[in-house]
């Protein structure tokens, strides 16, 4: 019987999850990377290792920042797939914009994904966010201002918030952090 568990962390089970959560086939994305459909087959089986140069080209074509496909850890075998620990979190994103997050979830091959936001001081959204989600969060310290379309709200420690398919904006012009967890379904990252 097999041990491990039935979505294993692992990089070919994140792309084909980003993959599908966008909507693309693998004749898509091949077609984009200039690859075989067999090869990107492979990749996403973890049959076949991508090089520097193919790992960046297909966070381009998913629309995700590059250290997303690196930060795998090794988790025990017997955790991969279900425990994820605070010291070993994958770190999303550059954090340029004063933003620094890191997925809860095991992996991304669920209908959603769980992430840890932490807003430093004086930080600002500098573009809206539009994408097709649905999206919870739960402040768990600090206060962020939000807005939602064309409502403005501020939340802080214990409120929650829904952004459902609508442009969003956050921004902490406090001096304190910031820290929310959100559900996002599908997967974004």
């Amino acid at each position: 019987m097999n041990s491990q568990a039935p979505h294993s962390a692992t990089l070919g089970a994140d792309i084909r999850a980003l993959r599908k959560a966008r909507g693309l086939t693998l004749t898509e994305i091949a077609e984009r990377l200039n690859r075989s459909v067999g090869w990107l087959s492979q990749v996403e089986r973890d049959m076949s290792d991508p090089s520097i140069s193919d790992l960046r080209q297909i966070a381009e074509c998913l629309g995700v920042p590059m250290s997303m496909l690196f930060a795998h850890s090794a988790a025990p075998a017997d955790e991969q797939g279900y425990i994820v620990r605070a010291g070993a979190r994958r770190p999303m994103g550059s954090g340029d914009e004063g933003l620094i997050e890191e997925l809860l979830s095991p992996d991304l091959s669920d209908d959603f994904e769980m992430v840890h936001s932490t807003f430093k001081p004086h930080s600002k959204m500098q573009t809206p966010a539009d994408r097709p989600t649905q999206e919870v969060g739960y402040m768990v310290s600090g206060r962020l201002d939000l807005t939602i379309g064309a409502r403005k709200f501020s939340v802080g420690p214990g409120d929650t918030f829904r952004i459902k398919n609508e442009p969003y904006q956050w921004a902490n012009p406090y001096d304190e952090l910031a820290v929310a967890v959100w559900v996002i379904a599908p997967p974004v990252y």
